[in-house]
């Protein structure tokens, strides 16, 4: 095997944060042992953004169109040739296009050893990537599930992923960096121009649908005569912002529900929230939910699959997925505890936090199992 294992990650499009998993794989990875390089399908940084912790970076800049129907094949031969050039070891990701171009990129030219890494539930319910899946994954494929419930729909859904070739690795965030970026009270409620006498309901998500902002908003508004300081805000953009603040607009709270758009690092104002909600419809283990819990934040969250776990292990609330009323009522049991009750909750929740999603085991199983599959595959066909 060489002195230093060459790899290449692959994500759909430029976002580089240091919260980023991509990013933390990179950091967990010696210098002395590895060479690093990420590509990014789509989009790339203008003046003053950063860029990836990789010792190169590159921006193949393709439309979202030409990552579609027949153009698609296009890019994968551009993305064919640079791999044939670069001749990496090791081959990782993120998301599904991306996982689905390597399978295709593995079969024509047998890549020695590939790693999909699969954030979300939802992208094999359709049976033509299913049948990709069967038809392209080889023995030098592993696919990792960012939960045990990503991991269980994995198996469970397409034939090609089993217990020998798809694992969990928990997502986690750097939680020493996290405390020491967060804003205190003040400072991120006067930035953010929330309210400092309010009661903030929090929310961290992308503004889409599978978010369940909706509920969230519908639950508030059930509640918010009764709790004249309960505010709302929402970190996050997209395209249901306009839809959302309709619906805020028609159950009367429109001026207590604050849409603060995208904000890089998110995380940093956390402790502007009084409590933290998770209303999504689907997730994978989103990163946010943690970062409420790093901000000793009582949480609620949906039941769905992939946060029922750490919602129980978290000492957090539970609300039935799509039920405002439910929402509703989880809501009030927070906001009739006393300061002193939601911060014990707080607190239990980032004890849990500590224990499942240190950033030191996350970069440690990544750095295993890619070391031990670049051993095991040194040389060897995959077919």
């Amino acid at each position: 095997m060489k002195d230093r294992i060459k790899i290449l990650q692959i994500q759909l499009r430029y976002n580089v944060a240091a919260s980023d998993l991509a990013e933390q794989i990179l950091l967990g990875l010696p210098v002395s042992g590895f060479s690093t390089t990420t590509a990014f399908l789509r989009g790339k940084p203008q003046a003053g953004e950063p860029e990836s912790a990789a010792e190169r970076s590159v921006y193949f800049d393709f439309s979202p169109g030409q990552l579609k129907g027949l153009r698609r094949w296009l890019s994968l031969w551009q993305l064919l040739k640079h791999c044939r050039q670069e001749q990496y070891d090791v081959i990782i990701a993120h998301r599904f296009k991306p996982m689905s171009m390597l399978m295709w990129l593995n079969r024509f030219m047998k890549v020695p050893v590939c790693i999909g890494i699969q954030h979300g539930i939802g992208d094999y319910d359709r049976f033509w990537r299913r049948l990709e899946a069967g038809a392209l994954v080889r023995p030098n494929w592993r696919t990792v599930g960012v939960s045990r419930a990503v991991q269980a729909y994995l198996v469970s859904k397409v034939g090609a992923f089993n217990a020998n070739n798809t694992l969990c690795i928990n997502n986690a965030i750097d939680i020493e960096r996290a405390e020491k970026m967060q804003l205190d009270r003040d400072t991120a409620r006067e930035q953010l121009g929330l309210p400092a006498d309010a009661l903030i309901v929090g929310c961290i998500g992308r503004l889409v649908p599978v978010k369940g902002h909706n509920v969230l908003i519908k639950a508030f508004a059930r509640i918010a005569g009764s709790y004249p300081q309960a505010q709302v805000a929402i970190i996050g953009g997209g395209r249901s912002h306009a839809d959302l603040g309709e619906l805020a607009s028609s159950l009367g709270v429109a001026e207590k529900v604050h849409f603060l758009g995208t904000r890089a690092d998110a995380l940093q104002y956390v402790k502007a929230f009084d409590l933290f909600v998770m209303p999504s419809y689907s997730e994978g283990l989103p990163l946010s939910l943690l970062e409420g819990l790093s901000g000793r934040l009582p949480v609620i969250g949906s039941d769905i699959d992939s946060l029922r776990p750490i919602l129980e292990d978290s000492g957090s609330l539970q609300f039935r997925v799509g039920d405002h009323d439910d929402l509703a009522a989880r809501l009030e049991e927070l906001l009739n505890m006393s300061p002193g009750q939601r911060q014990s909750m707080g607190e239990t929740g980032y004890g849990y936090l500590c224990r499942a999603h240190s950033i030191d085991d996350f970069r440690a199983n990544y750095r295993q199992l890619i070391s031990g599959m670049a051993k095991s595959f040194a040389g060897a066909s995959n077919e």
